[in-house]
């Protein structure tokens, strides 16, 4: 008991010290960022922000809707700076959300997914692969194609998690409309048909389920891919050969930005030339920025990527996909 009254006393100890040190904190030297990011990726690199401008940042994480919708509310009371994580299609799809910031160094960003009004600002371009259990599958059953996913032996064996909780998801259903020049309308329930109505509440288990049998094959991002591939997992990929997209995740200024200097600070300094170096080496993520090369050095078959047509979609694709979770539940 004497035990379990240190450790509260620890955890409450722990809570208070933050409380203070936040509010020890002039109101010129605080930052709040929302972001979608895993921790491993935004605490690094908010931490050493930290330490290089001596600002104090408040985090707050989640799924990207989710945090889509925080920030809404955030926004409306003037308590949140920064968006961080996200395709850039959802941002673009909630522009109302976002002040322009014009980054410094925007000459040095990739030009195809740069925001003409600045409302938001790319971060990392984030290849869509598709993955395998090799122990399970081999090399030449593997699909090769989005439109392989759709064999019938596949049905009910794709690992892809919900596009209400992940970004990634949203962005991998918006590609196979842009590689199949076919409306949500169509594509929608067609795919859902094939996933046999089996989701995954988060893209976090999109992998584990495949290492674990669970299902054959799952569609990712070519950085969570890599990693679990050099940590050791029980997978491997492959690039769709009729394409794939590449689209970046971003970063915004929140309207009504209680901090909005710091908030330019910040946006500087993520697609600064050490923190996409950073990312690019030990996030195996693909820098936006023109002057860093990509060491991965893979030939991929990249679509041009419609963000503005994808932005307009989302709504319609989100009823849909609800429609047919909402039937699943009856």
């Amino acid at each position: 008991m004497l035990l379990l009254s240190s450790c509260a006393g620890t955890e409450r100890q722990k809570a208070i010290q933050e409380l203070s040190e936040r509010y020890n904190v002039p109101e010129e030297k605080q930052l709040i960022v929302y972001t979608s990011h895993k921790e491993e990726v935004y605490l690094p690199i908010i931490r050493e922000f930290e330490n290089r401008t001596g600002i104090w940042v408040e985090i707050h994480a989640g799924g990207t809707a989710e945090m889509l919708s925080q920030v809404k509310e955030a926004s409306a009371i003037g308590q949140c700076d920064i968006m961080f994580g996200g395709g850039i299609e959802s941002y673009e799809a909630q522009k109302d959300l976002f002040t322009a910031y014009e980054t410094a160094g925007k000459e040095n960003l990739d030009p195809n997914y740069v925001d003409a009004d600045d409302f938001w600002t790319p971060f990392t371009e984030l290849p869509i692969v598709f993955i395998y259990n090799p122990k399970l599958v081999s090399y030449s059953e593997v699909p090769k194609t989005w439109q392989e996913l759709f064999d019938d032996k596949w049905k009910g064996q794709i690992s892809f998690a919900d596009i209400t909780n992940s970004g990634t998801s949203y962005t991998i259903i918006s590609t196979m409309e842009q590689i199949f020049n076919e409306s949500a309308e169509s594509l929608v329930p067609r795919f859902y048909e094939q996933l046999d109505g089996k989701v995954l509440n988060s893209s976090g288990q999109v992998i584990p389920k495949v290492t674990d049998g669970t299902y054959l094959i799952g569609i990712t991002l070519e950085e969570t891919a890599r990693k679990a591939m050099d940590q050791g997992e029980d997978i491997d990929m492959v690039y769709p050969e009729d394409g794939t997209s590449a689209v970046p995740d971003g970063c915004a200024m929140v309207k009504n930005a209680p901090h909005s200097y710091n908030a330019g600070k910040f946006i500087d300094f993520v697609v600064g030339y050490d923190t996409q170096k950073y990312a690019q080496d030990k996030f195996y993520r693909r820098s936006v920025r023109k002057d860093l090369g990509q060491s991965m050095g893979n030939s991929i078959n990249l679509i041009r990527f419609d963000v503005q047509k994808s932005a307009r979609e989302e709504e319609e694709v989100f009823s849909l996909w609800n429609a047919l979770r909402g039937q699943e539940g009856e």
